[in-house]
C-alpha cells in the first residue's frame, strides 16, 4: 500500500525511508554505542583542537588557521548525518521528507568538496613555508588566508548547488527505501524511474574534476618541496621540512584513502563519514606537533586546578551550616 501511494504521488514532495546501519546489525544497541561514542570523540576531539588554537595566540598562523577550518569542516561533516541516524535508531522513526534529504544532501556534498579544496591550500601554504620561507609572511598574510578558505567554502558550495537540486527533481516511482543512513546521490537516484545514465555520466565527471584539481595542486605543492629538501645542505633543515609536511601529508592521505575505498566499495562509507572526522586531525596535530602538545598539557593542568578549586569550595561548603552554629551559640 506504501509502495503504491509512493507511486502515485511521485511528482510532489513526500517522504523517504532512511534503512540505515542498524538493520544489518545482529547487535543494533551495540553498534549505536559505538558509533555515539565515536561520534562524541570526533566533536570534543576537533572543538578541543579549535579551541587550542584559538586560544594561543602563537598559533595564529596560516598553518594553524587552515587546521581550525579544517576541524570545524569536520565537525559540521559529522554533525549532518550521525545524529539523525542515532536519533532515528533510539526513537524508532526512520523516516526523512525530501527537504530534509535535500538539506542533508547540500550539506555534505559542500563539506566534502570544501574539505578537498582546504587540503590542497594546506599544500600551498607547505610550498610557500619550505620553498620561499622569506616571502612566506607576504604571500600567506591574513588576507590571502581568508581568502583562500572563503575560495575552498565557495568551491564546495558550488558541487552542492549543481548536484543537489537535479538530484531532487527526478521524479521517484520506485520503492522509497534508502538502503544507506544518509540522502547520498547514488543513493537517491536509484530510486528514480527515468533515466538518469546522462546526469550520473556528468555527475561522476563532476566530482572527478573536484578531487583532480585539488590532488594536482597537492601534487606538484610536494613535487616542489621534495626538490627543495633534496637541494638542502643542512640534515637539521631536511628534518624540520619533512616534520612540517608530515601532519598534512598523513591527513591527505587518510582523507583520499578513505574517499576512494568508499566509492570502490560503498558499504564501507560508515568509515568515511564517521571515523574520517575523528582520525583527521586532531590526533594527528596534537601527537606530532611539540607546540600543541606543550598548549594541551598547559591548558589541562588550568582546568585541572580549576577543578581542585571548586572541589575544595564543595568540600568547605559542607562545613558552613556547622560554623555558622558554632557561631550562633558562641
Amino acid at each position: 500500500m506504501a509502495n503504491t501511494t509512493w507511486m502515485a504521488n511521485h511528482t510532489g514532495w513526500s517522504d523517504f525511508i532512511l534503512m540505515g546501519l542498524f538493520r544489518q546489525s545482529k547487535h543494533p544497541a551495540l553498534l549505536c554505542v559505538v558509533i555515539f561514542v565515536v561520534f562524541l570523540m570526533a566533536l570534543s576531539g576537533n572543538a578541543v583542537l579549535i579551541l587550542l588554537i584559538h586560544c594561543d595566540a602563537h598559533l595564529h598562523t596560516p598553518m594553524y588557521f587552515f587546521i581550525s577550518q579544517l576541524s570545524l569542516m569536520d565537525v559540521v561533516y559529522i554533525s549532518v548525518t550521525v545524529p539523525k541516524m542515532l536519533l532515528d535508531q533510539v526513537m524508532g522513526v526512520n523516516q526523512i521528507s525530501a527537504p530534509e534529504c535535500g538539506m542533508q544532501m547540500f550539506l555534505y556534498l559542500t563539506l566534502a568538496g570544501s574539505e578537498c579544496f582546504l587540503l590542497a591550500a594546506m599544500a600551498y601554504d607547505r610550498y610557500v613555508a619550505i620553498c620561499h620561507p622569506l616571502r612566506y609572511p607576504v604571500l600567506m598574510t591574513r588576507r590571502v588566508c581568508l581568502f583562500l578558505a572563503s575560495g575552498c567554502w565557495f568551491l564546495g558550495s558550488v558541487d552542492g548547488f549543481m548536484l543537489t537540486p537535479i538530484t531532487m527533481t527526478f521524479p521517484f516511482c520506485r520503492s522509497p527505501e534508502i538502503h544507506h543512513f544518509f540522502c547520498e546521490v547514488p543513493a537517491i537516484m536509484v530510486l528514480s524511474c527515468s533515466d538518469t545514465s546522462l546526469y550520473e555520466t556528468l555527475m561522476y565527471l563532476c566530482c572527478v574534476l573536484m578531487l583532480l584539481i585539488p590532488v594536482m595542486i597537492i601534487s606538484s605543492s610536494y613535487l616542489l618541496i621534495l626538490l627543495t629538501i633534496h637541494r638542502m645542505n643542512s640534515a637539521e633543515g631536511r628534518k624540520k621540512a619533512f616534520a612540517t609536511c608530515s601532519s598534512h601529508l598523513t591527513v591527505v592521505i587518510l582523507f583520499y584513502g578513505a574517499a576512494i575505498y568508499t566509492y570502490m566499495l560503498p558499504t564501507v562509507s560508515v568509515f568515511y563519514t564517521i571515523l574520517t572526522p575523528m582520525l583527521t586531525p586532531p590526533p594527528i596535530c596534537l601527537l606530532r606537533n611539540e607546540g600543541m602538545v606543550g598548549l594541551f598539557r598547559k591548558i589541562s593542568v588550568r582546568f585541572f586546578k580549576l577543578f581542585q578549586y571548586l572541589l575544595s569550595l564543595s568540600f568547605w561548603s559542607l562545613f558552613l551550616p556547622f560554623v555558622s552554629m558554632v557561631s550562633v551559640f558562641s
